[in-house]
């Protein structure tokens, strides 16, 4: 039986044209019909599933609003914290509301199936697979991590302490590398120029977050400010923001021969499956719906809308650490520096590009530092 037949007599099937016609207007029927859908596959074992006829970006003028919009899968309960300081203790009603400590973080293998794919095919990418067509067997080649990505320090207290670094001018003459490369681990993302400005931003780095895009763009990008390749300190840890089908595609060349423009040759030889993570949809999902939902998700451009590589590096940072400064992040007086802390001999003005909200999330590191949430490097 096609996929087609499959679905032909499911009310889901019927209203793709209904969609196609009036945008969001059917959403909750359409809603009502995939969880239908769901719980008819769920009922019958012995069908075979099949992927849902694809939902594209088109047919919506905003963000579609669905009504298991903010239902997200959980792990097993984080591990039980010593640290008296743990962000996780935190008495702030507002940011323990919104927070889901045991949110899933990773994508792998063993925790996406066709059920998992249709559910997520509802939402845009980064979100899920809106308007991609099933790619089964990539997924399929994503390890199921075999350690948590941080463990506490032997012989500490207890405490996960983190920096989590980001590329702002406000670094530049900071003199903060002493102190971030004090901390039990220290994050970065994109450009992570780090030989020359030692001083202003450390040498350190555990954890590096990319897209497949940021991670060879970047190379171009700052190269005439040293900036030869992405951190490849010894053991460090490499997660991937599943942007789009791009990143898969990235993904799956891994399984390939090694040859000349190879992914690997992006992570200097320390790429390890074993060390390679993929950020679950459902968690980049909830970065956005409960802390970063920009008013700009209701305009015609809402698709590219999300948040940065920096914001999902620092909640990432959130949910494996106890303890976390943030340095090199938008603050009040962002207009005094230059874009990059690279550009160190040249003052340029900060570009706003209109897939991120920057100011929603300038607010929101301020608020993250007055609840004491985090330390938010700042200057003023």
């Amino acid at each position: 039986m096609s996929a087609v037949k499959h679905f032909k007599g499911l009310s889901f099937y019927k209203n793709e044209r209904l969609w196609q016609i009036e945008g969001n207007v059917t959403l909750l029927n359409a809603t009502r019909d995939s969880l239908m859908m769901i719980e008819m596959d769920q009922m019958n074992k012995s069908r075979v599933e099949y992927p849902i006829p694809m939902i594209h970006k088109r047919y919506f003028k905003k963000l579609p609003q669905w009504t298991f919009e903010d239902i997200y899968n959980l792990d097993a309960p984080p591990r039980p914290t010593k640290c008296a300081q743990s962000l996780r203790n935190s008495e702030d009603e507002d940011f323990q509301k919104a927070f889901l400590p045991n949110i899933r973080m990773f994508l792998h293998k063993d925790n996406i199936n066709m059920r998992e794919w249709n559910r997520l095919s509802h939402f845009n990418n980064p979100f899920g697979f809106m308007d991609m067509a099933y790619e089964g067997k990539v997924l399929k080649l994503i390890s199921k991590p075999k350690e948590p990505l941080l463990r506490p320090k032997p012989g500490r207290d207890g405490c996960i302490r983190c920096a989590v670094v980001g590329t702002a001018g406000i670094l530049n003459g900071s003199k903060m590398g002493a102190e971030i490369d004090a901390h039990d681990y220290v994050f970065r993302m994109n450009g992570a120029v780090i030989e020359g400005y030692e001083e202003d931003v450390g040498n350190r780095t555990s954890v590096y977050v990319h897209t497949s895009f940021s991670i060879s763009s970047s190379l171009y990008i700052f190269k005439k400010y040293g900036y030869k390749s992405a951190p490849h300190d010894e053991g460090i840890k490499y997660v991937m923001i599943p942007e789009g089908m791009r990143d898969f595609k990235w993904l799956k060349k891994f399984s390939r021969k090694f040859r000349s423009g190879h992914p690997r040759t992006y992570y200097s030889g320390q790429y390890n499956e074993s060390r390679f993570y993929v950020l679950h949809q459902d968690f980049l999902r909830y970065v956005r719906n409960r802390f970063l939902k920009s008013n700009n998700l209701n305009r015609g451009y809402w698709a590219i809308v999300r948040p940065t590589n920096g914001a999902f590096t620092v909640f990432t940072a959130l949910h494996a650490c106890d303890i976390v400064s943030a340095y090199g992040f938008i603050t009040e007086d962002y207009k005094k520096y230059s874009c990059y802390y690279a550009e160190r001999h040249l003052k340029t003005n900060v570009i706003f590009y209109s897939n991120h909200d920057y100011i929603m999330e300038k607010n929101l590191w301020k608020w993250l530092h007055d609840k004491k949430i985090i330390k938010l490097y700042q200057r003023t």
